[in-house]
């Protein structure tokens, strides 16, 4: 688990309390539950009418992605991709059968066994970036529809607003009452702009940064399986492989 989305936003949401309590405020004024029920189910609201059903249903899993999630470690990719050269190389393709099957990860477990199945250099290619292409396009979904809700969220949050002053303006015969209640109309919009920058723009930000290292993760399974494939002697594949890391992501470059 990699804890920087949840640990971001602990941080940030502490801080704006911290702020209320040193300005004089009660935090627990800003949960209203008729401003949170509008701004955050008129938000997701809004956000599936701009998509599509299995978008809204695939939430819970991009929320768990987005704060439980690990990202790919590169290094032990590379490890994996130059131990299994050295068998190939040593043994022979065929050899990777049995090695196949104890591969964690699903991308690389399907290339190489496609690659000892005998399928040609140029289709097992093709076959690897179509994957990763879908995969790329379904996260790239996921990402859109929480930065669609930051988008959406303030100006549900001045529709609560308005709303709230609307009624403030039918009460005005009730002077003793009127600042509690413009008080509670502007929590509408509070809702909006703080469930926008500190949630939903940042978890869409996270699953966007995911996709990045998930797509420079297959890029390198892919390069890594046709060597494998061709025969190349591993410290070729290794260097080759080390080339298509970011710099500090390996253990030796750590070390």
């Amino acid at each position: 688990m990699d804890p920087a989305a949840l640990a971001g936003i602990i941080f940030a949401l502490g801080s704006i309390l911290t702020m209320m309590i040193l300005e004089g405020g009660n935090p627990l004024a800003i949960f209203l539950p008729a401003p949170m029920i509008l701004v955050f189910g008129g938000t997701f609201g809004v956000a599936i009418a701009g998509g599509l059903l299995k978008d809204a249903k695939a939430i819970g899993a991009s929320m768990k992605k987005a704060f439980l999630t690990p990202p790919k470690k590169m290094d032990e990719t590379v490890e994996t991709i130059v131990s299994l050269a050295e068998r190939a190389r040593r043994e022979g393709l065929l050899a990777l059968e049995d090695a196949v099957k104890e591969v964690d990860d699903e991308f690389l477990r399907d290339g190489l066994q496609a690659a000892v199945d005998g399928t040609d250099p140029e289709d097992l290619r093709t076959m690897l970036l179509d994957k990763s292409d879908q995969k790329a396009a379904s996260d790239k979904r996921s990402a859109k529809f929480f930065t669609d809700m930051g988008g959406y969220a303030p100006t549900i949050g001045i529709i609560g607003t308005v709303i709230s002053l609307v009624h403030v303006l039918e009460n005005l015969s009730d002077p003793g009452g009127l600042g509690h209640m413009i008080a509670a109309a502007f929590v509408a919009t509070l809702w909006g702009v703080l469930s926008a920058n500190v949630l939903w723009m940042p978890i869409g930000t996270r699953l966007k940064r995911l996709a990045e290292v998930e797509a420079a993760q297959m890029n390198l399974v892919v390069e890594g399986v046709l060597a494998i494939q061709a025969g190349s002697n591993p410290r070729l594949v290794k260097q080759r492989l080390a080339s298509l890391v970011p710099a500090g992501e390996l253990k030796d470059e750590a070390a």
